[in-house]
């Protein structure tokens, strides 16, 4: 049933009657995830639960299930095709940025720029000299029909993916030093390796007028100043124009294998052709520049936009806003932030567990409760903002949501002022999940599996060298579980109030920098050694976090939260993980001599040695394309 329904994905996408049909078998289908990929559940089949649709490197599937995921692109087979669930989606998972580099690692890539026309300020384009090989490589791109619809389909029309190849973009980077003017390349550093690969097709809507905004590393000191479009086909708008900047030139008719490069300072549209498809990639080029500076206020609007994005996924509503924060950021970059006359737009009302709260992105605001405290309101802050997995849930799944849109927030006290908050994460003693070693037995340690010490005595579990062991991972877990503020215990969250600094008004989370996860070894046969007698007690989910302080003022009514996740002079970390805490376990003797060397009258001699299972769990450049401003990238996930 599901091979069939993968299969049938591919098959019936085009066949209208067949799909309606199809896509009510898939809404009334369940099942468990198969896999976890860049901490989204995954599975091999749509679902109801599992529809959003990504292609991933088949290694990073795990080797038992890697062959049910399907593999539909001929010419990029070690790409398959996984299903998400949209409800998991963060700031960090919201593009799928395919690694494209292997098609190209046998193609001789060579670009060549003329007939240089720069037909507004800061505008330019030129003639794209092709060998053969090159040609085909990039119109290759159309052929693997990767395209999925962005997420914000509702300000621009086609479709796209997004792809990312350093090869491409070192062949292109001599080419456009040599072909732009000298003044405009002075602290020229590389192209962005991020591509984005678009088709419109004629009648699809126009990619709505805005601005792209750059992209910026302040650890490195890059920006990018200049978008650049490589069209693959040429059309015409028929006397309209299908590149319009505004107070600049504009472009009607496109000859196929032209670039187009033009000043990000720019807003701009785009419009498919009237004659005929539309596909072009589009990256940018990237400077040094030592004088960059800081504005809260771009990154306070920033952190809006993103959040507002994934509540539009299900609220969209909120995704107008979302496009007017990123086009004033945008605008911001080069001119600072103008007053715009416009309120705050957008909010959405939550419910966690008993607790009240409304946000933006970058205000929370928290109802009061008699054993709520600002600790507590930046926890939930932390795992709203990173829709974090409780258990196998995403937390957005775990809110009762409404959006509100409003002029401005001066409704919020008033509102949260009804409404009366219940404690959700508690506080918990992390030392409890790690009792002291008992004190070994002198008598347990054997000499040999038979010879065990004298009658009466033995007890394997006590012997010198299994509590050894044990105190020696139980150290190794306390490293890991100890410095994390946020705990998952299954379905429940706890944190540790200590992580939670309040000093005046702001809230630091102590942290160490995200761990990978731990397993404790067992037994992977019938030896008889001190790993055998420790085991995993529980599996602990571990958030641990690197982030800007959060500044907080209390009311009487309401804890006001403000969390500028993208301050520029912050690098924002975070990564979720799975710790294992060890306990001693209890053995019955028989079981300690089951080998297939062995014979024992036992009734459960042919039994096999069970081995212990281990648990385990598991910001690239990019801007996006010819419509599309910079958006959240992804990155390895929660």
């Amino acid at each position: 049933m599901s091979i069939e329904l993968r299969d049938r994905f591919f098959e019936l996408s085009a066949l209208d009657e067949e799909a309606v049909r199809y896509r009510a078998e898939v809404d009334a289908t369940a099942c468990e995830p198969a896999a976890v990929v860049d901490g989204l559940a995954v599975s091999w089949h749509p679902t109801a639960r599992f529809k959003a649709v990504r292609f991933v490197d088949a290694e990073l599937i795990d080797e038992e299930v890697r062959e049910y995921f399907a593999r539909p692109i001929d010419d990029a087979q070690y790409l398959v095709a996984v299903f998400a669930d949209p409800h998991e989606l963060s700031y960090r998972t919201f593009e799928n940025i395919l690694p494209l580099d292997r098609l190209f690692m046998d193609v001789p890539l060579e670009f060549g720029l003329d007939d240089p026309e720069e037909f507004a300020e800061g505008a330019y384009s030129f003639s794209m000299r092709l060998p053969d090989a090159t040609r085909a490589a990039l119109e290759g791109l159309d052929s693997l029909n990767l395209y999925v619809p962005p997420l914000n389909a509702g300000s621009r029309g086609g479709e796209r993916f997004v792809f990312h190849s350093a090869l491409l973009a070192e062949a292109l980077a001599p080419a456009m030093a040599q072909a732009m003017p000298e003044a405009a390349m002075d602290g020229f550093s590389h192209v962005n390796p991020v591509f984005r690969c678009n088709r419109f097709e004629p009648g699809d809507a126009n990619f709505h007028r805005h601005r792209d905004t750059p992209y910026r590393d302040a650890a490195r000191k890059h920006v990018s100043r200049y978008t650049v479009l490589l069209y693959l086909t040429g059309g015409s708008g028929e006397g309209q124009p299908v590149l319009d900047l505004t107070g600049g030139g504009s472009l009607t008719e496109i000859p196929t294998l032209t670039c187009v490069v033009f000043d990000q300072r720019y807003e701009h549209e785009g419009a498919p052709y009237r004659d005929g498809q539309k596909i072009f990639l589009r990256t940018e080029l990237v400077f040094g520049e030592a004088g960059l500076g800081n504005d809260p206020e771009i990154g306070a609007l920033f952190s809006k936009a993103t959040y507002l994005t994934g509540e539009s996924v299900f609220a969209p509503e909120l995704a107008r806003h979302a496009d007017a924060y990123y086009d004033q950021v945008a605008a911001a970059h080069w001119n600072g932030l103008a007053p715009t006359g416009a309120g705050d737009g957008a909010f959405v009302h939550k419910r966690f567990r008993g607790v009240e709260f409304v946000a933006n992105g970058y205000d929370f605001w928290f109802a009061k409760g008699d054993d709520v405290t600002a600790a507590e309101c930046a926890a939930i802050t932390l795992l709203d903002y990173f829709n974090c997995k409780i258990g196998d849930t995403a937390f957005r799944d775990l809110c009762e949501s409404e959006a509100i849109e409003a002029e401005d927030a001066a409704w919020v006290p008033g509102f949260l002022a009804e409404r009366r908050s219940e404690s959700a994460v508690v506080a918990f003693d992390k030392s409890l999940l790690f009792p002291e070693p008992e004190e070994a037995n002198e008598h347990s340690e054997p000499c040999c599996s038979f010879h065990t010490g004298p009658p009466g005595n033995y007890d394997a579990t006590r012997m010198e060298s299994a509590v050894t062991h044990y105190a020696r991972l139980q150290g190794e877990a306390k490293a890991k579980v100890m410095p994390a503020p946020i705990l998952l215990l299954g379905e429940e969250v706890v944190f540790a109030p200590d992580r939670f600094v309040v000093e005046g008004n702001l809230i630091h989370v102590l942290s160490e920098k995200a761990m990978t996860p731990v397993n404790f070894a067992s037994c992977d046969g019938p030896a008889f050694d001190a790993e055998d007698f420790v085991s995993t007690a529980t599996a602990v989910g571990t958030l641990d976090l690197l982030v800007p302080p959060i500044l907080f003022t209390e009311t009487a009514d309401h804890f006001h939260l403000r969390f500028d996740f993208f301050r520029n002079s912050w690098t924002v970390e975070h990564e979720q993980s799975t710790v294992d805490v060890p306990m001693i376990r209890e053995i019955e003797e028989e079981d300690l001599y089951l080998d297939e060397d062995w014979e024992l009258d036992d009734e459960d001699a042919d039994d096999e040695w069970d081995e212990d299972d281990e648990d385990e769990e598991g910001e690239d450049e990019g801007e996006d394309d010819e419509g599309e401003g910079e958006r959240p990238q992804v990155r390895p996930a929660l």
